[in-house]
């Protein structure tokens, strides 16, 4: 009976547990993506239209 329960809890957990380390590695992957392209386009107007997030520059 302890043996069912056991397996009725990691069945019920496992998901919980696989989808909050996929968030946390994409999380991670993102950053990390984000810092890259900050990098390789220094100085450029694609980094401007990035921190702004608008495809026209605000007056």
């Amino acid at each position: 009976m302890v043996g069912t329960i056991v397996i009725i809890v990691i069945l019920l957990l496992a998901p919980i547990g696989i989808l909050m380390s996929s968030t946390a590695f994409v999380a991670a992957f993102s950053a990390f993506l984000n810092r890259d392209v900050d990098i390789t386009h220094k100085g450029s107007e694609l980094l401007d239209l990035a921190e702004t997030g608008m495809s026209v520059k605000p007056d």
